[in-house]
């Protein structure tokens, strides 16, 4: 058993109190979008990011499974890594696809130690636990982000889950780091453009170039490479925010972006 690990931390340990502060990020229901193939969310504390998090949460359509991506911020375990272990949030269990998994673990190590201080994929649980009822996931932890790797990745993810039309592939990663909310907004712009062209590498050049602090940029692009396989076109913005929105300090914020692929 997976057990939460920032439960209480970046959002709210008790049930009902988590209940109530999913609950405040959705204004009101949001039709599904049954195009989506793919979407990009941050993992940041809830107070920061929950907002941008939901706009995506509240347009993706029911799926048997969800393949969640994150970046592995501690470097422990296996440099890619899946788990296959049930993992546990306030809200209850959620099983892991192991149909998917067995398919992947010949190319990707199933390591728990990497995920077992990693929040990237924890956070999400709770929001897809909000919206839907049943469904099952594909934990990937990345710490080897070059971009060699992510279109290995996601040309054996894509093979894998090409005969399954009800799943659906999460990037888990936050934008700019500690940088000005100018500089923040101005940076993030030029990645999240070729992000929503499905350009990865026009994508990994911004990040290169300019040196971005984007810390899941290997899960955003095993995530473009994935869908663009299944078919998706392009990728829509639903919601830019930073930290300097909620706590009013523009002098060293995180960017979030809520981003989905149809």
């Amino acid at each position: 058993m997976r057990r939460p690990v920032v439960a209480g931390k970046f959002y709210r340990s008790d049930i009902e109190g988590l209940r109530s502060q999913l609950k405040s990020y959705f204004d009101t229901p949001v039709p599904g979008e049954e195009s989506v193939k793919g979407a990009v969310v941050p993992h940041a504390g809830y107070v920061y990011s929950g907002q941008v998090a939901a706009h995506v949460y509240a347009v993706l359509p029911s799926a048997e499974t969800y393949v969640l991506i994150g970046p592995n911020h501690h470097a422990i375990g296996s440099t890619i890594a899946l788990s296959k272990e049930t993992w546990s949030t306030p809200l209850g269990n959620v099983e892991v696809d192991e149909e998917i998994v067995d398919d992947l673990s010949s190319s990707i190590d199933v390591d728990e130690t990497a995920h077992q201080y990693e929040h990237s994929i924890e956070v999400q649980l709770p929001f897809l636990q909000h919206r839907f009822k049943d469904f099952k996931i594909v934990p990937i932890c990345m710490g080897l982000q070059a971009e060699e790797t992510t279109k290995e990745v996601g040309i054996n993810l894509a093979n894998a889950l090409r005969d399954r039309e009800d799943v659906i592939v999460l990037a888990s990663s936050d934008f700019t780091h500690y940088e000005s909310d100018k500089a923040a907004r101005e940076n993030d712009n030029l990645v999240i453009e070729a992000i929503l062209e499905l350009d990865t590498s026009g994508f990994y050049s911004q990040i290169h170039e300019r040196h971005m602090s984007v810390c899941g940029y290997g899960p955003i692009a095993v995530t473009m490479e994935t869908t663009k396989a299944l078919g998706a076109e392009k990728g829509k913005l639903l919601k830019y925010a930073t930290s300097g929105d909620i706590t009013g300090d523009r002098s060293s914020v995180v960017g979030y972006a809520g981003i989905v692929m149809v």
